[in-house]
């Protein structure tokens, strides 16, 4: 498969995995993201129409990006992915994805290692690191599953 084609498909898993696991995990987090008491204040209050605007109009192109950027990182290693079996490509994508882009990110937040370093008190609460894994869990698994088996 050549570099395009991958990280085509790439961008369309990662979007659609994104957008999923945003909308299942929303069932269970809304008090995360709405209302001034939120638990993540310093994010747009998706309650607030014009804050809400923003994040609408902009998800997709940030998606689209971040999924062109990961699957470039890839390449070289795309050989040896290609040449394990569904079960070892599907663990280590979705493991990939939950720990480099969520559990061990560089950018502080509520659930991660450089949150509870950096973060006040306030932010690092059980009930909001619960919610936050749920939906990292749920992206990694469906796009460690839908990766495994269509990019190779």
């Amino acid at each position: 498969m050549s570099y395009i084609v991958f990280s085509m498909l790439f961008i369309v898993i990662h979007t659609v995995s994104y957008t999923l696991a945003g909308i299942i995990a929303l069932k269970v987090s809304k008090d995360l993201y709405e209302n001034k008491q939120r638990i993540i204040d310093y994010l747009r209050d998706m309650s607030v129409k014009e804050e809400s605007r923003h994040v609408e109009k902009w998800f997709l192109p940030a998606q689209l990006a971040r999924g062109a950027l990961m699957s470039v990182v890839l390449y070289p290693i795309l050989g040896m992915l290609g040449e394990v079996s569904f079960v070892m490509r599907a663990l280590f994508l979705g493991g990939l994805m939950f720990v480099y882009t969520d559990f061990a990110c560089a950018v502080p937040f509520p659930h991660n290692i450089e949150g509870f370093v950096y973060m006040k008190p306030r932010y690092i609460r059980g009930n909001a690191s619960a919610k936050l894994y749920l939906e990292m869990l749920i992206y990694s698994v469906i796009f460690g599953l839908a990766a495994g088996w269509f990019l190779f």
